[in-house]
Order: C-alpha cells, then structure tokens, then sequence
C-alpha cells in the first residue's frame, strides 16, 4: 500500500508540472550526458554485513522545463543510464572475528529516472539550486561474483558450509530471480549556466522498492533491495529556448 501511496504521489508531481499553466510558461529543451558514481548497499533480511560498493554510472540526460512558477522553474527530467549496482561484504565469523574472505556481488543495470525538477536561482547565466524527485525502473543486464578462491568453513548439522556471523550464506551463487528493479529518487544540487551550456552537479538517493531475490516465506531472503547514494555530473546544450517573459 505504501509503494503504491508514493507512485500516486509521485506522478501527481509529474501532472501539475506538465499541466500547470498559471506561472509564466517556459518551452526549453536541453539535453546531454551524465556520469558519476555511486556508493551502494543492498537492503538484506536477515541483514548481510557489507560496506559500500563504489561503481561507476553513466547516461544520457533529457530536460524540459515548462514554467516559472513565481520563482521555481518547473521541469521533467529523463534520463537514460547504465549503472553498477550490487554489495560488498564485510565478512565476520560466528565468533565475531574479521575474516580474509571477500565477497562483491556486480549488476548491472540499465535504469531509466523520471524525476521532478524544481529549480530555484539565475534562469539564465548564473547559478541555481535545485530538488529533485520521481520514480526510476532498470533492468539487469548482467551480474557476476568476485570472491576469495577460498573460503572460512564451518560445520553445521553435519554439513560444511561457510562461516558466518548469522549463518546468512544463501547468496552465494544464487543468481537474480527478478531481473526488473524499480524504486523512488530524491536529491538536489546546482546547475551553473554559461554560454558553454550547463553545467550540474547532484547528490541523490535511490530507495528499491523492489526485491531482486523471491520473498516468500520458503525463500531465504524476505527483503533483497538496492540502496544507493550516487554522486553526478551532468553537462547539457540547449536544443530551443523560447524567450522568458
């Protein structure tokens, strides 16, 4: 119920945006390419020790702002990137005692944000803020393991199985069973104007709401979603621009 109260809202966003006419409107295109990095986890239950996973994203970014609400610049915001996601494992044993293993888990995916730009500050040459928000889906092109050749073990029921502070090991050679990831954004930043074109910088954060592991009770995992906070530069041209007025 509540991924679907925050879509509804989200979109509702997205509505007065597009629709809202009683600022000063705006007709300006402006697109380019973005690249970052993000800093990522995966929300597990039952919880898997990890820190962050740094990778690369990149894309291409569309814009087009369509008001000036007194003096908030209205816009929607499409990207197209390709992004590594995944989680890195900082491994203890049942003892509570840091162990050499290692254990990353890459995917990578190929999302598409649809977000609510609010831009506040110089709409021309100078600089400005701004917020941004909205849904994001991706889809997982591929994914691999990199791990330690050899494992700490343990014997439990009568099986060897790998040592761990919670006996969590069920990721390990299990691949995605849900390919489609989807989630909310939010973030801001600034964006500098010259006769160059723009230049931006954000920090936004991705919430999954999606789980990439099964979550029914036979399954191991109840909750497998991503968790990243990601840091991007964005350089953009103008296409059109329609006098302000």
């Amino acid at each position: 119920m509540y991924r679907s109260a925050l879509f509804s809202l989200l979109f509702l966003l997205f509505q007065q945006i597009v629709s809202a006419q009683v600022g000063s409107p705006r007709n300006n295109w402006v697109a380019g390419f973005n690249g970052g990095v993000g800093f990522n986890k995966v929300l597990f239950t039952p919880n898997i020790r990890q820190t962050y996973f740094n990778a690369p994203t990149a894309g291409i970014t569309a814009r087009y702002t369509s008001e000036k609400y007194f003096d908030l610049l209205c816009a929607i915001q499409m990207e197209i990137n390709y992004a590594r996601l995944g989680w890195k494992e900082d491994i203890y044993s049942s003892s509570n005692v840091k162990l050499p293993d290692t254990y990353e888990r890459r995917i990578d995916y190929l999302q598409v944000p649809m977000l609510a730009s609010l831009g506040l500050g110089k709409e021309e040459r100078g600089l400005k803020g701004f917020l941004l928000a909205g849904p994001q889906i991706g889809f997982a092109l591929k994914e691999y393991e990199l791990r330690s050749s050899v494992l700490t073990t343990k014997e439990l029921l009568g099986q060897i199985v790998p040592d761990r502070g919670n006996n969590v090991y069920a990721q390990y050679g299990k691949p995605l069973d849900r390919r489609v990831d989807y989630g909310i954004v939010g973030g801001l930043g600034v964006e500098l104007t010259t006769g160059l074109g723009h230049f931006l910088l954000d920090i936004r954060y991705y919430y999954g709401l999606a789980d990439f592991f099964n979550n029914a009770k036979k399954d191991p995992f109840s909750r497998s979603a991503h968790n990243s906070l990601v840091c991007k530069f964005s350089y953009l041209i103008d296409l059109n621009r329609r006098s302000k007025k």
